[in-house]
């Protein structure tokens, strides 16, 4: 799959870190640095201007460490970037731990993984078919 990018950032396109990794890593592009405090949210622009091919989706994660160690998360993780969105990829970053947190510029904020994805056909009914399971949810399974 190839995917079209325009960097406007200073920063180097994104890489895969190892032979076998799923996402690469985004970087903050900023003119200074942002200080998160705790329990507070803010959107991070990348510099970066992706052109998906139809039938995928790159969905925007947060990093392992980052959330580890210092309690920083994507808010609404996935975040998906559609296919034919051609603005600046942002990633909204919430601070979860009881320090502040500041983003430099080019530090590396969340990862993103390309899926491919289906666009579903409704077939309108008036009942479903039933199964074992029903409409049991919220830990119906035994995860209590």
């Amino acid at each position: 799959m190839q995917v079209k990018i325009i960097n406007s950032s200073q920063h180097s396109l994104p890489t895969y870190e190892t032979e076998a990794s799923a996402g690469v890593d985004l970087r903050a592009n900023l003119t200074e640095a942002i200080v998160l405090k705790p329990f507070e949210r803010t959107l991070v622009k990348t510099g970066i201007f992706l052109e998906i091919p139809k039938g995928f989706e790159g969905q925007v994660r947060p990093r392992s460490g980052l959330a580890l160690k210092k309690g920083i998360t994507v808010l609404n993780s996935p975040g998906t970037v559609d296919a034919d969105y051609r603005g600046e990829v942002g990633v909204i970053l919430i601070n979860l731990s009881n320090e502040d947190f500041v983003i430099e510029n080019g530090e590396r904020i969340a990862q993103l993984v390309f899926a491919k994805v289906e666009q579903a056909e409704w077939v309108r009914v008036e009942e479903l078919t039933n199964t074992e399971r029903g409409a049991g949810g919220f830990g119906s399974t035994g995860i209590k």
